[in-house]
């Protein structure tokens, strides 16, 4: 039996209209006024008023990770039931092998973590935090596996590698035609300035949080490792971009003709850093990731970046601790475990600080959410459009039912929300995912549907 979405709003990355769309199977067959053309035993759902995008991507979680000598709160299973009712019907996380480790050995590893464990479609980037002539020569293995896109680090010891290694790294990974990310910080100075806060009395303190990891360290970072990639001529992507100053960087690479990608996370468009100035400690220390949130003035350059196509993808960099983790900090703020939970509010927040506010359209949501990190990460247009032949994985989002976000109400193991009482306009209805109804007014009806995603090369 064939399924007619009826009488909603169908959102791509350049326009919202009304139409009809039907699914066959696991595909769209047409989008359009589809009814008189559809088999007469067709389901029809009425959807009207409602806006169709595609299934959100989230190209940034860290499920099953472990850190900061605990587990992140998250695994493959939680993370993507929280996602999938969160209307994100793929994500893509990061495997990540131990310095000494092979490729092949992190890859494997995340496959068992997820296989068979999945409410959404899941890949993987791959983590390169050692290289040699082995790893070099394993990159064609990565390819041959749907492993096109990598990720490295200019700050934490246990993942960083040094200028000359990125640079190597990046010429190889462009002869293959792949990309990287990177987590841009600037490890050395970051380390002086905890130990100047702790020999000053302030190391139990949340508040050192942002001072030990200032916005100016983020933004030459980035202007470091872009002028590597300039000296490889190979394209990058900056992830979870915070601030202003960062985004000149970028801004300014691309004006010496340079490929970078931006990305940003719903916590620095949302939020601002007076959250670590809470009194109460725990309050405060939920907050604590890397980079840190930033100022108001900072958020608002995100969004004008991103209304601008400057940050051409949101993802959550879903990286979830219980409040109980969260307080092994509490002497030490530098041993409190970094990362936010979010897969599961991404949509909703977006939506109703973004398109409800004015602040970007529907086609820009679309693009973020859905069809930017589809052509980036060599998924479009199997995933990221509403169109003939590809994927039936579509939210349907109704922007007359609001609701309060309550971590108490979230299928996330972290147990809270950084967006605790945050009201939003309108709601996701149901989530389908493979062309079957997945999730109904936030209720599972499906099962674990998630398959494994071998991705292209990316093609933004």
């Amino acid at each position: 039996m064939k399924t007619i979405l009826r009488g909603g709003f169908v959102v791509s990355g350049r326009s919202c209209k009304r139409a009809d769309v039907l699914i066959d199977g696991e595909k769209i067959e047409k989008v359009g006024h589809v009814l008189k053309d559809a088999p007469w035993d067709s389901k029809v759902v009425d959807v009207s008023d409602c806006y169709l995008f595609p299934g959100f991507i989230d190209a940034h979680t860290h499920f099953d990770l472990d850190v900061c000598n605990t587990t992140t709160a998250d695994d493959f299973e939680s993370g993507t039931r929280a996602a999938i009712r969160g209307g994100t019907t793929s994500v893509i996380d990061f495997a990540c092998p131990n310095k000494g480790e092979t490729l092949a050995h992190g890859l494997k590893l995340w496959h068992e973590k997820a296989d068979g464990k999945c409410w959404c479609d899941y890949g993987f980037h791959m983590t390169i935090d050692d290289w040699n002539e082995s790893i070099e020569r394993e990159l064609d293995d990565m390819f041959a596996a749907g492993i096109t896109s990598f990720k490295m680090y200019l700050t934490y010891p246990a993942m960083m590698l040094p200028d000359e290694t990125i640079y190597r790294a990046l010429k190889a990974l462009k002869a293959r035609g792949g990309i990287c990310g990177f987590h841009c910080e600037n490890a050395g100075v970051i380390d002086a300035r905890i130990a100047e806060l702790k020999a000053a009395g302030h190391g139990a303190e949340v508040s050192s949080h942002p001072l030990a990891r200032p916005d100016y360290l983020e933004a030459e970072a980035v202007h470091r490792v872009l002028r590597i990639a300039q000296a490889a001529d190979a394209p990058v992507i900056i992830v979870h971009t915070t601030n202003r100053a960062a985004l000149a960087e970028i801004e300014a690479a691309r004006k010496r003709g340079q490929t970078v990608y931006a990305e940003t996370c719903p916590q620095y468009l949302l939020l601002d850093d007076s959250v670590y100035y809470d009194p109460d400690w725990s309050l405060a220390a939920r907050f604590v990731c890397a980079p840190p949130i930033r100022t108001q003035d900072d958020a608002a350059a995100l969004w004008h970046a991103l209304k601008r196509g400057s940050v051409q993808t949101v993802s959550t960099d879903h990286c979830s601790f219980t409040l109980a983790q969260k307080d092994m900090g509490r002497e030490d703020f530098t041993r409190i475990p970094g990362g936010l939970p979010g897969v599961e509010t991404r949509g909703e927040l977006i939506y109703t600080a973004g398109v409800a506010q004015h602040r970007i359209s529907l086609a820009d949501m679309c693009r973020a959410l859905s069809e930017n990190p589809a052509k980036l990460y060599g998924l479009y247009p199997r995933k990221g459009a509403l169109a003939e032949g590809s994927d039936a994985d579509i939210v349907v989002y109704d922007p007359n039912a609001d609701h309060v976000l309550r971590g108490a109400e979230l299928a996330s193991k972290a147990g809270y929300t950084p967006f605790e009482g945050f009201k939003t306009s309108g709601s996701i209805r149901s989530v389908y995912l493979h062309g079957a109804l997945a999730v109904d007014r936030g209720t599972l009806v499906g099962e674990k549907a998630g398959q494994y995603l071998a991705r292209e090369k990316c093609m933004l």
